[in-house]
């Protein structure tokens, strides 16, 4: 009797610390991905009061060749963080992520200030649904036992569907129609991607390692978060905003 009960209390002591280590996982990731979504909003202001960065974003004819640097330079940076994640310090995986982040925040700038112009409000509303639509996703996550593993290559494939029409975007003006369609679906993809890598990190949370595989897990996993928020924001911000 006194074995079973050593052995019960030895079991809700392991599945307590367990509980408690994924909670400070999370906890991590959260800290990392709103730390980075700060930064981006400073950025986004600093640029748009600044008139000397601005003038390196734009020149007579639209958008200056500086700022597709920033652009693309962005993008690969994300690229290459995520696949070198776990050959990375996680203090150095998450400086490249505080990097990102700035850059979004300055290349985010034509889009911010065109809602500035026409609907202020609209900023807010689209940061407002964002945060609901991230929270609710990345709740339902984390709580399902349904398998979401089937969606990963789905929404991977959107993804890269999205990312080919906002570069011929930049070259070829998509209609007003086409382009709310691409928003809304650009809403549905980054929304079901929070549920998904929410799912994901909890499950390679369960899985093991050390501290510091988690650590570098913890920094990627903000970044897919934050990719999805700061996705998920500037769709609606561009939706609201639709001619």
């Amino acid at each position: 009797m006194a074995t079973k009960t050593i052995k019960k209390t030895a079991e809700r002591r392991v599945s307590g610390t367990r509980a408690g280590g994924i909670d400070l996982y999370f906890k991590r990731i959260f800290a990392l991905m709103f730390g980075a979504v700060a930064l981006t909003g400073v950025a986004a202001f600093f640029t748009l009061i600044s008139p000397s960065i601005l003038g390196l974003l734009f020149s007579a004819h639209g958008f200056s060749g500086f700022y597709y640097v920033l652009l693309f330079g962005g993008l690969a940076l994300s690229i290459w963080t995520q696949v070198r994640a776990f050959h990375l310090k996680p203090a150095t995986a998450a400086l490249l992520l505080a990097l990102y982040s700035v850059l979004i925040g300055v290349t985010m700038t034509p889009l911010i200030a065109v809602a500035l112009s026409v609907n202020p409000e609209s900023i807010l509303w689209a940061f407002g649904v964002a945060a609901l639509m991230f929270g609710c996703m990345a709740m339902f996550g984390y709580k399902t036992i349904k398998d979401l593993s089937f969606m990963g290559t789905f929404l991977t494939i959107g993804m890269i569907g999205l990312i080919v029409v906002g570069i011929v975007a930049i070259f070829v003006p998509l209609g007003a129609g086409f382009s709310a369609i691409v928003s809304l679906l650009g809403v549905l993809i980054f929304a079901l991607f929070t549920a998904y890598d929410m799912q994901t990190l909890k499950r390679a949370y369960e899985y093991g390692g050390d501290d510091t595989m988690r650590n570098q897990l913890a920094v990627l996993g903000a970044l897919h978060l934050y990719i999805s928020f700061i996705a998920m924001f500037q769709y609606l911000l561009s939706l609201f905003n639709r001619d």
